[in-house]
């Protein structure tokens, strides 16, 4: 076995002149982040299938809804304080884990006001099918959000093979219970109080873990958490984005369409979830390079990233139509949405400019990347759904994902 390692390695150490990466260093952590992203992925999956089997169109286009629109309030809560946590952690600077949590439970209870606020305005309108959801997401929003710091520690460290356990535990812990849940009863408030209970225990517990064993020292960048904020800020358009596309289904054409709709992007967002390893991966490589550097490294990772997508892309297409007939037999309608959409799957490779532009701390460039690509998005998805329905939406996602990878390449060289 000694043998047999020390073969692989020399292996990963000759490919690395042709791939100009660090082999040895992509292969050891990345095993672990993939192996914990490819569980996590089979495991959202298996939850997807529950739904698809056992939950009504109608009932699963109301909980993806909800979802969305509690999804926004996650704003107040700083979710870029994670990125500004890595880079810090990186750095050995990992006083910014204590004020971190608390800088983001601060903030996220504006998210809980505004949900208090929200219910209230929903029940004296008459709406009875909001307010509950939002009085339940106002309990325990701020501490899910904010104890989810313990990843982002843990990223920083490169203790990729500890995060992908943690995440491993997590994923079986809340699956099993949406799944059990599903079992029980069809209760849309029921899946939405188990939903935000069994996150906020399980990013709590993890936090609370991980702060006892690694004690992270009190060491501080005073710029991190104003970098933290200013990544939240930025990303307040992103994340509207983000979310206003299953809002805009579910006002213009109804729960069903969201419904289908959001079986029909689930297995490329799989797809492109098992890929994400790549931004922690290279942030904290990148952080320790020079800007210069970066530049010509990040073209060059682009092209190889892409030639590895094409035929994952290519054989989804083919596969789609038999995929959705076994697993997902409610929603064949979902088919050719999925199609389409599977074609952006090749923008993750704008995934490498964003990570060199995080780990730079390229406020510029950031801002100007967020705000310009989710506008172009905003602004696509009102103009398409209200035009072309639901259709529109996929092109409106699939053409701003264009859109936003030309902007990385623009902005990389202003880098």
């Amino acid at each position: 076995m000694q043998n047999l390692k020390q073969r692989v390695k020399g292996l990963l150490i000759w490919s690395q002149k042709y791939t100009e990466t660090d082999m040895v260093y992509l292969a050891k952590e990345g095993f672990w982040l993939t192996l914990g992203q490819v569980i996590s992925t089979l495991a959202s999956f298996l939850l997807a299938i529950a739904f698809a089997n056992l939950l009504d169109p109608v009932v699963y286009g109301n909980y993806k809804y909800i979802l969305s629109l509690l999804g926004i309030l996650g704003i107040f809560a700083l979710p870029g304080m994670g990125t500004a946590i890595i880079q810090a952690v990186a750095r050995n600077l990992e006083g910014s884990f204590y004020k971190g949590f608390k800088e983001k439970l601060k903030w996220g209870a504006l998210g809980s006001l505004t949900a208090l606020g929200l219910a209230g305005y929903y029940f004296f309108k008459g709406n009875y099918l909001l307010p509950i959801p939002l009085l339940i997401s106002a309990v325990f929003l701020p501490l899910m959000q904010a104890s989810g710091v313990y990843g982002s520690f843990l990223t920083g460290r490169k203790l990729f093979n500890i995060e992908t356990k943690y995440s491993i535990v997590r994923q079986i812990i809340f699956v099993g219970a949406m799944v059990t849940t599903l079992f029980l009863t069809k209760n849309l408030f029921w899946l939405i109080a188990i939903y935000f209970a069994s996150n906020t225990f399980l990013n709590y517990f993890f936090y609370l873990f991980t702060r006892k064993k690694f004690q992270p020292n009190k060491k501080e960048d005073l710029q991190t958490l104003s970098y933290g904020k200013h990544l939240s800020l930025m990303n307040i358009i992103t994340t509207i984005a983000g979310y206003l596309d299953k809002i805009l289904v579910f006002h213009y054409l109804g729960a069903i369409e969201v419904a289908i709709y959001s079986f029909a992007i689930a297995p490329p967002e799989h797809i492109k979830a098992l890929l994400k390893n790549i931004q922690p991966l290279a942030l904290p490589k990148f952080a320790q390079r020079e800007k210069k550097e970066l530049k010509s490294m990040v073209f060059k990772k682009m092209g190889k990233l892409c030639l590895i997508l094409l035929p994952i892309i290519a054989f989804y297409i083919v596969v789609a139509p038999f995929l959705y007939k076994i697993l997902f037999p409610r929603y064949l309608n979902s088919v050719l949405y999925s199609q389409i959409f599977a074609v952006s799957l090749i923008t993750i490779i704008g995934i490498l400019p964003l990570t060199a532009f995080q780990s730079q701390m390229a406020k510029k460039q950031l801002y100007q990347w967020n705000i310009y690509g989710s506008l172009i998005q905003i602004i696509l998805l009102f103009f398409f759904v209200y035009f072309y329905g639901l259709i529109g939406v996929i092109l409106a996602r699939v053409t701003s994902r264009f859109i936003n990878l030309g902007l990385s390449f623009w902005f990389i060289k202003k880098i």
